[in-house]
């Protein structure tokens, strides 16, 4: 609706439109301006003198009449864009309108409804559905649109387009948001009068302007209807003559010629048998494009599986003409068709048929082809004949749902036996809602999929951290049990342990950090300094002081004065050396030697790193173990076996005692090495197994080193 008939009638409504804020609003418009001056100097005002300014021109017509003018020419020029209103005359339609409007504002007046203007629209809009429904539907609708306006036109409407133009008229009025009865009075206006008698008035004044406009004051109809209004046969008569002289004066106002407007024939234009057969086809299959894309667009908006169904079967009711219709599924197999519940339709979802015993459905999904199914017994499967009882007709149109090259399923939908031939003529448009559809469906099934990939991930991830911080926190617990009994012993000789204390807070502190790890991802900062021969002091002293290694172990270490500081976290790299230790510790029960070294740096890939190496004497791993060596059990990890040369190989690829955990500790230090910027390898062999580990030299520490190493290539440096 047009902005400055929206504040008009909220001025109206307020009742204290000054003639002053009528010329502010009015000049916003144009149009409207000239066409209150055209009127206002106009020869049927007499005047005199010309009235040569706007607000001038509003005092010569007066407040009532430039509003009675203002609200018609806003509809007129709304009106008049609608689609077809161009190609059809409207003679007719408006004198009509105009007459009820009159009749409208006189009722008013007659009962004491304050808002006369407010009647007056609604008079004049009380057929817009009409031109709603012509602009919709054109073709179908046209020679309706020349009709006479009473129960029997609503009748038709409701059987050819499922809407009466009263029910397409308030539902226009109600997107314009008035704070109004007037989509209600649209509405109501063909309801029989014996309903209305304790309904708003602004309801009663359009039913029973409706009828005077129509039947003038014959009728049945208007007799029962005058009583709304408390208005006589007389009074009655006296409107319709009053009305019929204002009209013709209203239109010349607003640029009507209603000319001929009782004369008129319904348009040839629209007649079937005189249209160009090649341009109905066109104007179908563009009609029907549009159609698909609206519904295609629909479906995408739909949220859940179980929306878009109840959406897919709504829409196709409407466009389609079903009576009813539900949707049957491919099986998880493929093998069957299933049914979908929706609404009433519980019981569908037990439904199935069979693909490979035949049958009318089965074979439509199959072939991929529209099937009309008639209701005959004789002719059809007990399965169709369930559908057709669920259904409630006598027929049932079948339409794949088709995505690519896959038949998702089929949607059912019941028809009379004489909608044969209208679904015939819209087969292509059939098959497009069907792809349309699938289409939907298949992204909504994918999405639903997609996200139960996403949640099983997420639920591997958050198993596979537990089994890492449950393997890892035993490391600590094991060290901090040691040094509690070195602290015993300590204590009851007496002597000092801030030591054992300090060390004892740093790995409880461990334990809490590893702990705290289920719920947050530790950011591994490598742009921490940390000097690695001072973590593989503490490591070696950590050792050592709780007798984790048994005698008949060396543990040593080999660091050189130039290896500098690591970009990583000093408890990362102990965590690292803790797992490789143990490993190496438990592969050697009869005993060996474990070393602790780094090789100077190394450059690789334009990057510079310090080489640190953990290796041990013992028994070596077999190839098959050394090939998984750094995957955690169930993942495509080491095999357990029986001998016991095979067990302490996986022992010492594991770092774990227990079969579940086997494998996790050496996944660990790949995953931290890996986080840090540095890469592991694995050496191995009958004579013994070396870890070798490049680990990124701290951005602090570049300046210092000094490129002289022999493993350093000072050609690469260049």
């Amino acid at each position: 609706m047009p902005q400055m008939l929206i504040k008009l009638i909220e001025h109206l409504q307020a009742d204290d439109l000054g003639m002053q804020a009528l010329a502010a609003l009015v000049s916003n418009d144009p149009g409207m301006a000239s066409k209150i001056l055209a009127v206002a100097n106009s020869s049927a005002y007499h005047r005199s003198a010309r009235a040569i300014g706007l607000e001038h021109s509003l005092i010569t017509l007066g407040t009532d009449m430039i509003k009675l003018l203002v609200i018609g020419e806003s509809v007129f020029q709304t009106f008049s864009n609608f689609p077809h209103s161009g190609s059809t005359d409207l003679r007719s339609f408006w004198k009509h309108s105009l007459c009820a409007a009159m009749i409208a504002r006189d009722l008013a007046d007659h009962i004491g409804y304050a808002q006369g203007e407010e009647a007056y629209l609604a008079g004049l809009l009380h057929n817009v559905g009409r031109l709603a429904l012509l602009a919709t539907a054109p073709q179908e609708y046209a020679f309706n649109f020349a009709a006479r306006d009473d129960e029997d036109l609503c009748a038709v409407e409701q059987r050819t387009l499922h809407i009466t133009h009263a029910e397409a008229g308030a539902w226009l009025i109600e997107r314009w948001h008035l704070d109004s009865f007037l989509a209600d009075a649209v509405l109501y206006h063909h309801e029989p009068s014996s309903k209305l008698a304790d309904s708003h008035p602004l309801i009663r004044i359009v039913r029973v302007a409706h009828l005077l406009a129509t039947h003038g004051i014959d009728g049945a109809d208007v007799a029962e209807g005058l009583p709304l209004c408390g208005v006589d046969l007389e009074q009655a008569a006296a409107m319709c003559a009053a009305a019929a002289q204002k009209v013709g004066k209203a239109a010349a106002d607003l640029g009507i010629d209603l000319a001929g407007a009782d004369q008129i024939d319904p348009p040839p234009a629209y007649a079937p048998t005189l249209r160009d057969p090649v341009q109905q086809r066109l104007s179908d299959d563009v009609r029907s494009l549009v159609l698909v894309s609206e519904v295609g667009q629909a479906f995408a908006r739909q949220q859940g599986e179980s929306a878009l169904l109840e959406a897919m079967t709504r829409s196709a009711r409407i466009l389609f003409d079903f009576d009813n219709a539900i949707i049957l599924l491919e099986n998880a197999s493929g093998h069957a068709l299933v049914g979908t519940p929706s609404g009433q339709q519980q019981r569908v979802a037990e439904f199935s048929v069979p693909l490979d015993k035949g049958g009318a459905l089965a074979d439509a999904a199959l072939e991929r082809r529209l099937a009309l199914i008639p209701g005959e017994a004789h002719q059809i499967g007990l399965a169709e004949q369930q559908l057709l009882r669920i259904l409630g007709t006598d027929a049932m149109l079948c339409v794949p749902l088709v995505a690519g090259m896959r038949c998702l399923g089929v949607l059912v939908g019941g028809v009379a036996p004489w909608q044969a031939a209208a679904c015939k003529n819209r087969e292509r448009f059939l098959h497009a809602f069907g792809a349309q559809a699938a289409n939907a469906l298949e992204t909504a099934m994918a999405g639903r999929g997609h996200a139960r990939r996403q949640l099983a991930h997420v639920a591997e991830e958050y198993r596979e951290a537990s089994r890492r911080v449950v393997h890892e926190v035993n490391n600590p617990l094991s060290i901090i049990k040691n040094y509690l009994s070195v602290l015993d012993d300590k204590l009851n000789r007496q002597e000092p342990v801030v030591g054992e204390m300090s060390i004892l807070n740093e790995e409880i502190d461990r334990v809490g950090h590893l702990i705290n790890g289920l719920t947050e991802v530790p950011m591994l900062d490598g742009a921490r300094s940390t000097s690695l021969a001072r973590v593989v002091d503490d490591v070696l002293r950590l050792f050592h002081a709780t007798g984790f290694v048994p005698a008949q172990v060396a543990l040593t270490s080999t660091m050189s004065s130039v290896c500098g500081d690591i970009a990583c976290d000093a408890d990362v790299i102990k965590q690292i050396l803790v797992n490789l230790i143990k490993n190496a510790v438990e592969a050697m029960p009869d005993g060996g030697k474990i070393e602790i070294a780094d090789r100077n740096h190394v450059k690789r890939d334009h990057r510079l790193y310090v080489e640190l190496v953990v290796s041990d004497d013992g028994p070596g791993l077999p190839p098959d173990v050394l090939a998984t060596l750094f995957k955690a059990a169930g993942t495509g990890g080491t095999k357990s076996t029986k001998s016991t040369k095979c067990t302490k190989s996986t022992k010492n690829a594991g770092g774990a005692k227990g079969g579940r955990q086997r494998g996790l500790g050496l996944s660990i230090v790949h995953a931290l090495v890996t986080k840090v910027g540095g890469m592991v390898a694995c050496r191995s062999g009958p004579g013994g197994t070396v870890f070798e580990m490049l680990l990124p030299v701290a951005a602090s520490a570049l300046a210092s080193v000094a490129f002289t190493s022999p493993a350093f290539d000072a050609a690469s440096a260049q």
